[in-house]
């Protein structure tokens, strides 16, 4: 065909610039967006005219209409553009020839696609914009309207949208378009301009409505949309923490992030990357089917990009995100997607199914397809809905409207009728998590003593994929990757997908028969895939994808060993792969069900409850593990208190003790359990040698550093003869001995064992672990008591990075780390940050512990310090005060933490001009120090420092002369001439103490 070049240029309305009105139909947006922004760098003004063809208008007033748009109107030509309607190919061809073939200069066009469209076309002369590079694309876009190719500088650091045959920079797990996709344009817009016109941290929105509206699919939609103004773009199936978890995560290597395997540390470095937009600014996420918000909202990413989450629940509104309602379709979009599911169907028929499905999306995709391939007339139909069908046949659940019931169990009958196997895999997903169905765990397992039926389905492979392709003609399950990153076409036979209302409405009502038959199927291909081993890093992915079905299995009620054993590694993965939450309410689901299917003597349910305590402990409820090892110790002590069992519950309630901050019950059960051990397991036994291990560290946290050290010297002996001095629990004494000698001011000693240590996690298992982070934490230090610090801080950073991104912010590791951190900033760094991260670290110590806890406390001590040094006196010493008080209740006035507060306490009151109970105070500490730590330890140097200057204070000058002299010749002697502490002393500058929390 012959094509007329006209070039753009004003219309006679005295318009300062070129024009153009982009035509286009919704689904090409992306396409219009991206030749507007090439034609708005060439100085050419750009108007966007969405193209709707609403029935009740011709199609020749239509384009009329078009007509009288300003400048030259450019048609972006797409099977969707003529779609719309929809219209007849003969209706188009004759508004062409009537509006267009008299007016060529008026319009323009460009075409997106490669189907066929209508013959009329030809006189907007279209040029061909599919199968090539952005660059060959602008060059024919600009030619046919005689356009320069030179472009205009444009605005600093702009970016345009991409090119919509490129993909953004990062994508993963976007369902395939749904070419059928109707309607739905004013939701579209608005999530648009709600998004956009956010602020940073805000751009978060919820498509909120009932199962079977669409709600993935317009999530879908808009991806396709608008993604070219996106880097990023990645979907997460959100209907378990567990999965969000774990598909999240798998986007830190799409980022090109540095971290270990565990995904855990993953997540935590994706969520960083986001909300610092680096490396991609411009991200988009979709967390599908978030219908518990309480299960993921504390994980959704803030930062500069936008989150989309679909969800049945409004609760989002709670959470930092506006809603956006979709209902059922408006009844002209419905018709518009049944014609265009079902093209042998008029608009009156249309119209008909639409109004007896109540314009339900879901149903009607599925209704439209297979009617399409039936003889059965629309009226026949209906006629079935009314009447309902036999409840012998197949049973939908009444939960559901009458209409639904009978519509689906219609569509239940006729895949019976042609393909019986579809139902009986349809019936078996119902028996996993709703959503991506692994069916390639049905496939693998083995066949022994299957019903026939099923035998004979998973041993046939066409009969498989004949059975899962009917499944998808009816869009009863969709293929789509379950991997994140795939685009590789899914097989039949690994996974599927089934809508979440699909899933309800099958699993309903099934028979008793069926029900009992296929979960045992289920529950047998879960226990089979078991990978075992859930301490292996390498088996969590597949674990992370067991976890979700257990549920829907009911493994809880298996008496199969198998399925109990998958269940219990279950419970221990979670544990060792952080998933606290999800794992103690799995853990308090199996307790319970087990005791009820087991009787409370079986040894399987206080296994059960082992890991059950250990993952609420983790989760931060010591109080509920406490009562729970009690009662386990109360049980098991029937079968002798030398038994193993007896003794692991027992060293779970010393953890209890320890964190509970009960140190002298927790000490009274280590001095019992170390022997008890050492008697049943003998001196070198890895739980004898746990057993010290935990008592040295009670001893530490109650001050006791000599004997601790005592303790961990014995425990590192043993291991480096058992273990070897590279083992990864040989290493770990090493740092319990090196935070003993820092404790008791051996500092230099305390620095070169540590630093040795740290050298060797490096050869062993790299720096990142919470281990090999505990390791650095102790240098950075002993570096900064000996007075380097500039490594200490720049270590400080890094390993309390480190730790967030392994364990969270909230983990009390975690906090231990920004406790130093926060310090340092206070003395030599920056104070507001200082203010701020106390702050923070303060009010998370109260959330995750009772009130007096020593740690809560000591980080109420720290913070009076940041207000003095602000200035803020006398909020400070009130503070200080109550940190003194609260330490002293905690711990005892002779405790290392009660001594520190005291130093602290005495110079605030001596700056507020209380010198009398200021001095009263230091001569107090230093006798109770002296009496604790001894005359040289470096707490007790202090105190007798801070004597010094109170006694000063008294202006008694010749006993403040004679205590100072003491105590500097002490430090010389202790820790050397030119040591910072001496250094400050002799400048009479006042010490301080900060509290330092001691994290397991």
């Amino acid at each position: 065909m012959s094509e007329t070049r006209t070039p753009v240029r004003p219309t006679g309305r005295g318009a300062a610039r070129q024009t153009v009105t982009i035509s286009f139909a919704g689904f090409n947006r992306a396409w219009a967006a991206w030749i507007g922004d090439r034609l708005e760098r060439r100085g050419v003004r750009v108007v966007y005219v969405r193209w709707d063809s609403p029935a009740e208008e011709t199609l020749v007033d239509l384009l009329r209409g078009l007509s009288l748009a300003e400048g030259r109107v450019l048609i972006l030509v797409s099977e969707r553009y003529f779609q719309l309607g929809p219209r007849t190919f003969e209706e188009w061809n004759a508004a062409l020839r009537e509006v267009v073939a008299p007016d060529p200069a008026k319009f323009a066009a460009v075409s997106v696609t490669s189907t066929q469209v209508p013959s009329a076309i030809a006189v907007l002369a279209p040029v061909d914009l599919t199968n090539m590079g952005a660059d060959e694309a602008e060059r024919r876009l600009l030619d046919r309207l005689d356009l320069p190719a030179e472009a205009r500088p444009s605005a600093e650091g702009s970016r345009g949208p991409r090119f919509p045959a490129a993909m953004p920079e990062v994508w993963g797990g976007v369902p395939r378009r749904n070419t059928r996709f109707t309607g739905r344009e004013p939701v579209l817009n608005e999530a648009y301009h709600l998004l956009q016109g956010s602020e940073p941290g805000a751009g978060v929105i919820t498509l909120h409505g009932m199962p079977g509206v669409g709600k993935t699919q317009l999530a879908a939609e808009y991806v396709y949309r608008f993604g070219s103004e996106y880097d990023v773009v990645w979907w997460v199936n959100a209907e378990s923490r567990v999965t969000y978890r774990r598909v999240l995560a798998e986007l830190s290597t799409k980022l090109g992030l540095a971290t270990g395997d565990e995904y855990g540390e993953r997540l935590r470095a994706v969520r960083d990357a986001l909300r610092r937009g680096s490396p991609y600014s411009r991200w988009l996420l979709i967390l599908d089917g978030a219908d518990e918000p309480e299960q993921i909202w504390d994980l959704v990413p803030t930062g500069p990009g936008h989150v989309i989450i679909t969800s049945r629940n409004p609760e989002w509104s709670e959470h930092n995100s506006k809603l956006l309602e979709v209902n059922v379709y408006d009844r002209d979009e419905s018709v518009a997607f049944v014609r265009r599911r079902a093209p042998r169907l008029t608009e009156q028929e249309a119209d008909q199914l639409a109004e007896a499905l109540e314009d339900l999306p879901l149903l009607l995709d599925q209704t439209a397809g297979w009617l399409n391939d039936s003889d059965l007339s629309v009226e026949d139909y209906i006629a079935l809905l009314e009447d309902g069908v036999d409840p012998d046949v197949v049973k939908v659940s009444a939960d559901f409207p009458l209409a639904f019931q009978t519509a689906w169990a219609i569509l239940l009958n006729k895949l019976r009728e042609t393909v019986p196997e579809s139902v009986d895999l349809l019936r078996l997903c119902t028996f996993f998590a709703p959503g991506f169905i692994p069916v390639r765990l049905l496939r693998e397992m083995s066949t022994e003593d299957l019903p026939e039926q099923l035998t004979r389905l998973f041993d046939d492979p066409l009969l498989w994929n004949k059975a899962i392709n009917q499944l998808r003609q009816y869009s009863v399950v969709r293929l789509e990757s379950h991997e994140a990153g795939s685009e590789e076409i899914p097989s039949p036979g690994e996974a599927v997908y089934l809508h979440r209302m699909v899933h309800q409405i099958v699993g309903k009502d099934m028979p008793e028969a069926s029900r009992r038959e296929f979960i045992d199927v289920v529950r047998r291909a879960l226990a089979e895939a078991d990978p075992g081993r859930p301490t292996d890093t390498r088996n969590w992915e597949a674990y992370a994808e067991l976890v979700p079905h257990l549920k829907y299995a009911d493994v809880l009620n298996s008496t199969d060993r198998k399925v109990q054993n998958l269940v219990l590694n279950c419970l221990r993965y979670m544990w060792w792969a952080g998933e606290y939450t999800s794992g103690w309410k799995l853990g308090r689901r199996t307790v319970n069900a087990w005791r009820e299917l087991l009787g409370r003597s079986d040894t399987r349910v206080w296994e059960a409850t082992h890991h059950y305590a250990n993952l609420l402990r983790s989760a931060g409820r010591f109080e509920d593990t406490e009562a729970i090892d009690r009662e386990a110790m109360e049980h098991l002590r029937r079968g002798g208190e030398r038994s193993l069992e007896y003794l692991r519950a027992a060293n779970g309630l010393g953890a209890d003790l320890r964190e509970l901050a009960r140190y002298e019950e927790a000490l009274e059960l280590d001095d019992w359990l170390y022997p008890a051990y050492r008697e049943l397991l003998g001196e070198q036994d890895s739980r004898t040698l746990n057993a010290l291990n935990n008592k040295g560290y009670t001893l530490r946290l109650m001050g006791r550093y000599e004997e601790a050290m005592e303790a961990d010297r014995q425990t590192l002996e043993t291991r480096r003869l058992v273990l070897t001095g590279r083992h990864l629990m040989t290493l770990f004494s090493e740092v319990s001995y090196s935070i003993d000698l820092r404790l008791l001011g051996r500092y230099a000693e305390a620095e070169s064992n540590n630093l040795r240590t740290v050298r060797e996690y490096s050869h062993v298992g790299g720096l990142g672990s919470p281990d090999a982070l505990r390791a650095q934490l102790n240098l950075a230090l002993c570096q900064l008591r000996t007075g380097d610090r500039t490594s200490a801080g720049a270590l400080l950073t890094q390993v309390l990075d480190g730790y967030e991104r392994k364990l969270g912010e909230n983990h009390l590791r975690t906090l231990s780390a920004a406790v130093s951190h926060s310090c340092f900033n206070r003395e030599h760094g920056d104070i507001d940050l200082a203010r701020e991260t106390s702050e923070s670290i303060l009010a998370r110590y109260e959330q995750l512990l009772a009130e007096g806890h020593p740690f809560t406390v000591g980080a109420r001590a720290n913070q009076a310090l940041v207000l003095r040094n602000v200035g803020e006196r006398e909020a400070a010493h009130v503070l200080i005060e109550q940190a003194l008080a609260g330490m002293t209740g905690a711990v005892g006035e002779y405790h290392p933490y009660t001594l520190g507060c005291a130093i602290n306490a005495s110079a605030l009151r001596n700056l507020i001009g209380e010198t009398e109970s200021a001095a009263e105070l230091s001569r107090t500490t230093v006798a109770r120090a002296t009496e604790t730590l001894g005359r040289t330890h470096p707490l007790t140097l202090s105190a007798r420092v801070a004597y010094a200057a109170d006694l000063r204070g008294l202006r008694s000058r010749q006993q403040a002369e004679k205590v100072e002299q003491e105590a500097l010749s002490d430090l010389e002697a202790t820790l050397g001439r030119q040591h910072v502490h001496t250094i400050s002393a002799r400048a009479r500058n006042r010490p301080y103490w900060d509290f330092e929390p001691q994290a397991s």
